[in-house]
């Protein structure tokens, strides 16, 4: 049996795992639903009717997942960490609040018309339902956000006794809402979630291309995929690089973690490769332990701002536990890695949308179906290093994760209900993943019928070419 508070924070987290990808989903579909929506109304094409008919169903159901699996989450407050929502309470009560009553609601009320109301509403009504269901979404993710930045850099209360407790009273809800974590965590959660639902459009876009290279349905998809991409993904970078050094001024033991910077110094290396030369490294990353490839005195340079001598405070300064080294460490590789990745793989679209299409190329379209999901493995490795690097507090400098966890909860009772959760929500997910394949398997039955056993296309409804013309791909 695991400890209490490992376990607590162990089903926080498988939940949260699952849960974020149901939550991207809607965040990052929801521009495009309104794209699809406003170009079929505009120019009356089948292909956007196509586009908005399949996407709309992935939406809904990421949205009844995305409820499944998130409506727990806040009780998960009270039956693991109790002390947290007594002491707490009152400054993230408000937004959790304002989440429930001004962004599900709004989303649910109008995936209803975006669903059944296509002949039933005008269609000025039903662009304007796209809209409110990609602004519902956003607003939920907002009003989320508020909350975990405040437990990040927390303003705008006093802490005061009440009850024979010390809590957390509001003083100012402004600075208590609008907190120096809320824009930078804001902007590049929402990009991310953008970044990912890109790739499984263009992942799932490639794979029909890939069969009916004429399908203009997916053609325009692709193109659009790789455009959003391409901008989103250079952009990601420029301001994850103006985050970290946000975060080393606010959290700088979870910037030491990022680095493994576990003495201070300046001049700081960036380690931009970093494999371990043993096992012991895998949980351990010191410098010594790692074969690296550095860039001198970058990190201090990055962390500054400037400059390339600044000081970096290490860990063993800190006087409390240091967070999970390894984890925070690793993941914030992997995503940085794969941020790099999405960059060349816009680049490398945009070169062939500058060639003459990219529906020609196996490789790149093979390279887009590989990298569907990454989007979402980078966005939850970044999300460990937000919530891991903040460790060991909960409420960053005012309560420790330990401090606000259930008195009384027994060793029993929290593994018990960890696999529980683990089994459910895994569950969950993989009935998603089961059903979007069901999806994908239908459409793929519309382009390419059973009796198309030669391997010629099928009818594509919306495309002006001869759907049974392949065109031969090249290795470009």
């Amino acid at each position: 049996m695991l400890d209490p508070v490992v376990a607590g924070r162990a089903q926080f987290a498988v939940a949260l795992t699952i849960h974020i990808v149901f939550a991207a989903l809607s965040v990052g579909l929801g521009p495009f639903l309104v794209y699809f929506v406003v170009q079929e109304i505009r120019t009356g094409e089948q292909r956007y009717a196509r586009l908005r008919e399949f996407f709309t169903k992935v939406f809904a159901l990421g949205f009844v997942m995305g409820t499944v699996t998130g409506i727990p989450l806040g009780f998960m407050f009270g039956t693991n960490f109790a002390s947290f929502s007594t002491i707490a309470g009152e400054l993230i009560g408000g937004p959790l609040s304002f989440e429930a009553k001004m962004a599900f609601f709004l989303e649910a009320a109008f995936l209803g018309i975006l669903l059944y109301g296509r002949e039933r509403v005008p269609e000025w009504f039903y662009a304007l339902s796209s809209g409110f269901v990609a602004l519902g979404a956003w607003l939920s993710a907002f009003w989320i956000l508020v909350a975990n930045a405040w437990m990040q850099t927390p303003r705008g209360y006093e802490l005061v006794e009440r009850g024979g407790r010390t809590v957390a009273q509001l003083t100012d809800p402004m600075a208590a809402f609008f907190t120096p974590r809320l824009p930078w965590l804001f902007v590049h959660m929402q990009s991310a979630a953008i970044i990912s639902v890109t790739l499984v459009i263009a992942g799932i876009a490639a794979y029909f291309v890939y069969h009916n290279r004429d399908s203009e349905v997916w053609n325009t998809a692709l193109r659009a995929a790789v455009v959003v991409l391409l901008v989103m993904s250079v952009f990601q970078v420029f301001h994850g690089d103006l985050y970290a050094r946000h975060v080393a001024d606010t959290q700088p033991q979870k910037f030491a973690a990022m680095e493994a910077q576990y003495e201070t110094s300046t001049g700081a290396d960036l380690h931009v490769i970093a494999v371990p030369t043993s096992l012991d490294a895998l949980d351990n990353p010191r410098a010594e332990n790692l074969f690296t490839v550095n860039i001198p005195n970058l990190a201090s340079f990055l962390a500054s701002g400037g400059d390339p001598s600044a000081e970096i405070t290490g860990l063993n300064e800190f006087n409390y536990d240091s967070p999970p080294v390894a984890l925070v460490f690793w993941s914030f590789r992997i995503m940085v890695g794969l941020g790099f990745w999405f960059v060349g793989l816009g680049l490398w679209g945009g070169y062939r949308l500058l060639r003459g299409g990219i529906r020609a190329s196996d490789r790149y379209l093979m390279a887009l179906m590989g990298s569907a999901p990454l989007g979402f493995v980078a966005l939850i490795t970044g999300w460990y290093v937000t919530e891991v690097g903040r460790q060991p507090w909960i409420i960053q400098g005012v309560l420790r994760t330990s401090e606000g966890a259930t008195i009384g909860l027994s060793s029993a009772e929290a593994t018990l209900s960890l696999l529980g959760v683990a089994a459910v929500y895994g569950t969950a997910l993989v009935t998603f993943c089961y059903l979007v394949r069901q999806y994908v398997r239908s459409e793929r039955e519309r382009l390419l019928p059973p009796t198309a056993g030669d391997g010629d296309s099928g009818p594509d409804s919306g495309s002006n070419s001869d759907a049974g013309q392949q065109v031969v791909g090249s290795d470009d």
